[in-house]
């Protein structure tokens, strides 16, 4: 399962003039992936099989199972043939943790939601943000330009997202795609953690919606500015603001929205 876009399938296009022909479509990969750290098997995620270290490091810290300020000790990544198993170790202080949401916590998705029992581990309390960001908005709108460019998943299937690092001049130093929004932030998040890159003034930018977990995400990996094309919803609006996280959204070519950070008015 290493190529991220599976074998084309044969499919008829239709057109409003009544033609009819046959077409082949290369379709992106989806398939499970099972967690387990030291030993217990913890979440279920559906993701493009690619990147999947980066996704384990990623998730580990939106899971709040790590901190910015630890490693996971190992990842091992089998391929079964039904689907792909990631086997991680936690470090030795963060086994209670571990232990503690293992007992609450069945996901068959990376939103972090399902299995979660009540209202309080919803909606934990986030940390403040701490770094900034010195991009302005000239280095979005090149940002938002070259995106199409680091999506060859997405130019090949036209069904995955994409998540950005993107440094302050505007300039997109590492992406990660994924057919899943969430896993892609959370490759970007972890490759970005295994190489000890710090967001140095930047951004991230991502293809999809301001989700609340994806607001979340960029706190916890203490992301000052968070760039989405699509809409924000109220809630991930109010958790960015409460964290001190910056939001430009519905980013196009030609005008964004901005909450926060006023560096971006200047050109």
């Amino acid at each position: 399962m290493d190529d991220a876009a599976a074998s084309p399938l044969t499919f008829d296009r239709l057109t409003p003039d009544g033609a009819t022909r046959a077409v082949e479509r290369p379709l992106a990969q989806e398939v499970p992936v099972a967690i387990e750290y030291n030993g217990a098997g913890y979440a279920v995620l559906m993701a493009t099989p690619s990147d999947i270290g980066d996704l384990v490091q990623g998730f580990s810290l939106a899971e709040r199972l790590v901190s910015r300020d630890d490693a996971l000790l190992d990842v091992d990544v089998h391929d079964t043939g039904a689907g792909i198993v990631a086997r991680a170790t936690l470090p030795p202080h963060r086994t209670d943790g571990l232990l503690d949401r293992v007992r609450h916590r069945a996901s068959d998705s990376s939103c972090g939601m399902c299995g979660i029992e009540n209202l309080e581990q919803a909606i934990r309390p986030l940390p403040r943000v701490t770094t900034t960001s010195r991009a302005d908005r000239d280095a979005i709108f090149r940002a938002l330009e070259d995106l199409r460019d680091h999506q060859p998943l997405n130019a090949a299937t036209g069904a995955a997202h994409a998540a950005a690092w993107v440094g302050a001049d505007g300039a997109i130093r590492l992406a990660r795609e994924d057919v899943g929004r969430h896993n892609a932030f959370d490759k970007l998040i972890g490759a970005m953690a295994r190489m000890e890159a710090d967001w140095d003034g930047g951004f991230a930018l991502l293809s999809s919606r301001c989700s609340y977990e994806l607001v979340e995400k960029a706190v916890l990996a203490d992301c000052p500015l968070l760039v989405t094309i699509s809409a924000p919803t109220r809630l991930a609006a109010e958790r960015a603001e409460a964290a001190g996280l910056s939001l430009v959204v519905l980013a196009r070519s030609d005008a964004l929205l901005l909450r926060g950070h006023s560096d971006i008015r200047q050109t």
